[in-house]
């Protein structure tokens, strides 16, 4: 499947910035199942300064704002070839070593919610697991728009009952590294049907499983990722591939509008 995805986000500031940075983690990344056709950032208000990959394989875009800027637009677009692999992405890549995603995070510690959690958990193998604990994750953090707060890690989540897809990929991934199964963070698209607008972003998790390398799992949607969706960033939890971290001097009253359309070709 060939998807085309267009996401602008404008920023607007009651006062000038007088400096600012951000790094833009928006650039898919091909894959056994995923191959980039095109891809382009452009920016208004500021300008882009470098890109590099991080040690997570992510593309990464350092924007610097314009001195005294009141508005900065950031527009990525482009179009993604998808193949449907049942949620495996193949093995494990780049300088990062597999036991890094085995160990908690800031947002993935696992505390009494996590161990009560996983006595639900049975199933023969790990990949039997997986499947079961992400149905678990999708009963004990029930998916609520607006329910929960950005600095939620796992066990606020678990404690609450619910949350967004970036709170039910923080449980399943601390209690997967608890099981000690490597764990990572995704964060993406993906193509809802019947609609092209969308609201925000998506996120789920992948974990490592011998003899198939990394598998996804979307906790929101209860499946394994299929050819609707396209990987942008992974890493430890939501902090490693936010798609947008910064900073910034001046530019106080913020409000910002987001605009993301994902079609199929």
């Amino acid at each position: 499947m060939r998807l085309k995805i267009s996401h602008a986000t404008r920023y607007r500031f009651d006062h000038p910035v007088r400096y600012g940075l951000q790094q833009l983690r928006k650039t898919p990344w091909d894959s056994d199942t995923q191959r980039v056709l095109s891809w382009d950032t452009q920016v208004a208000g500021g300008r882009k300064e470098l890109s590099f990959r991080d040690h997570h394989g992510n593309m990464v875009e350092l924007i610097s704002f314009e001195r005294d800027a009141t508005e900065l637009v950031v527009t990525c677009v482009g179009e993604v070839e998808l193949a449907d692999g049942n949620g495996v992405i193949g093995r494990h890549r780049g300088p990062t070593p597999l036991w890094l995603y085995a160990r908690p995070s800031p947002r993935t510690r696992a505390g009494v919610g996590v161990k009560a959690l996983l006595r639900q958990v049975e199933g023969e193998g790990t990949l039997a697991r997986m499947h079961a604990l992400m149905a678990a994750v999708e009963q004990a953090v029930v998916y609520e728009v607006g329910a929960s707060d950005p600095g939620w890690d796992a066990e606020a989540a678990l404690s609450a009952g619910r949350g967004v897809c970036q709170d039910q990929a923080h449980a399943f991934i601390a209690c997967a590294r608890e099981m000690g199964v490597p764990a990572r963070y995704v964060s993406g698209y993906l193509m809802l049907d019947g609609r092209i607008e969308q609201e925000a972003m998506h996120a789920w998790a992948e974990a490592h499983v011998d003899g198939l390398g990394w598998v996804g799992f979307d906790v929101a949607n209860a499946i394994c990722p299929d050819d609707r969706y396209v990987r942008l960033a992974a890493g430890l939890d939501y902090a490693d591939a936010a798609p947008v971290i910064g900073t910034r001097l001046g530019g106080q009253g913020e409000s910002m509008d987001i605009q993301i359309q994902v079609s199929q070709q």
